[in-house]
């Protein structure tokens, strides 16, 4: 799987991926916050045909392009059923006061659940259900390349925050747990902030040792 990290062109959106399947050019997006034109000669120079818009959560820093994007392409909107409506109210997504226009409703083409798994193209992606930052927060676990898009979950040194109306501290505790019980080392590739490493995250991440003593 390629996968390239877009830039959109303000900090207070989320990181956002492009996954193209090299063998058939099916391609996804993960959590497009902004929606330009710019994402057509994305898609060309990648040779990707967009099959998907994976989201991890429905706050507005992730969600605020799928309208534009899904228009443009005719991509499959999806999302755990827990934050399908956040797609539709910008007071769930929090984007009400915080951008400065109205979030555009969209619906979403499926509804994941834990274990999950996505075909793009000959890649598959499985879906871990990470409850904790919202409820229906999920990392999207690409087997094959050993990475975990981990949304708000999981970030380099600590964790998502569980403050808002639907965060759960113990809910992203046993989310953490179990993402540092999968075997082996994963690139994490996070909402925000840089990418890290699932290993390094187990030793140096001050929230995982705080839970784990």
């Amino acid at each position: 799987m390629k996968i390239n990290q877009l830039y959109l062109g303000h900090e207070m959106f989320a990181n956002c991926y492009l996954l193209v399947d090299e063998k058939t050019g099916d391609a996804a997006v993960v959590d497009p916050a902004w929606y330009t034109d710019d994402f057509k000669n994305i898609l060309a120079e990648n040779n990707a045909n967009l099959k998907y818009i994976l989201l991890t959560h429905g706050h507005f820093d992730h969600i605020f392009g799928v309208h534009g994007l899904k228009e443009a392409t005719g991509a499959k909107v999806v999302i755990h059923g827990n934050d399908a409506g956040h797609l539709l109210d910008e007071n769930k997504s929090l984007a009400r006061g915080n951008m400065p226009e109205p979030q555009k409703p969209v619906h979403a083409d499926a509804l994941v659940s834990d274990g999950d798994v996505i075909t793009l193209g000959e890649s598959k992606i499985r879906v871990m259900h990470t409850p904790g930052h919202t409820m229906g927060g999920v990392c999207y676990i690409l087997e094959d390349d050993r990475v975990i898009i981990s949304g708000d979950t999981l970030f380099c040194m600590t964790a998502g925050r569980t403050d808002f109306f639907d965060g759960s501290d113990e809910l992203m505790i046993e989310s953490l747990k179990r993402l540092i019980a999968l075997d082996g080392d994963y690139r994490v590739l996070p909402g925000h902030n840089r990418e890290t490493t699932l290993e390094s995250e187990r030793k140096r991440n001050w929230y995982i040792r705080r839970m784990v003593k």
